[in-house]
């Protein structure tokens, strides 16, 4: 069966700036414009706004994954690093995003964290749309800032 669309819709408002509308939602508009010199800056830019999805897609659906086991991993915080490239007609592109997760616990206050941590990116939508053209690499460490332990990957 289909999922319903998702029908979002932009105004200009001036120059690079445009007010984006959550069509069906509640969702106060957002402004996006293009940085300086182009636009000026006065919301997140395409490039921006591509990331976060990435980034916020990836630490929901970890924390569904480690909370379908009974745990509570909070707060967690993820970040992301865009590093724009010119392509060889000199156009730039996002050829690759490296996002890292950070759980709010240790690994050992975790149940189950290895089915949690081998799956959790299968079911991020967004990641998996743009993994067909953008490399994404993601590393999920702990509160003590440890990455996955050996055994937790095994």
């Amino acid at each position: 069966m289909a999922e319903a669309p998702i029908r979002i819709d932009l105004k200009q408002q001036a120059d690079y700036r445009f007010e984006v509308h959550f069509e069906g939602t509640e969702i106060t508009p957002l402004q996006t414009d293009e940085p300086p010199p182009l636009g000026g800056g006065t919301g997140p830019n395409p490039a921006r706004l591509l990331g976060t999805a990435v980034a916020n897609c990836l630490a929901a659906s970890l924390l569904f994954a480690l909370r379908k086991f009974g745990n509570k991993p909070e707060p967690i915080e993820a970040s992301c690093t865009l590093a724009p490239e010119r392509n060889a007609q000199g156009r730039l592109r996002i050829p690759r995003i490296d996002v890292q997760i950070r759980l709010g616990v240790p690994w050992s206050a975790l149940k189950h964290a290895a089915r949690a941590v081998a799956q959790f990116e299968d079911f991020c939508i967004v990641t998996q749309s743009v993994r067909g053209g953008i490399d994404v690499q993601v590393r999920v460490v702990d509160s003590t800032g440890a990455p996955v332990p050996a055994e937790v990957v095994a």
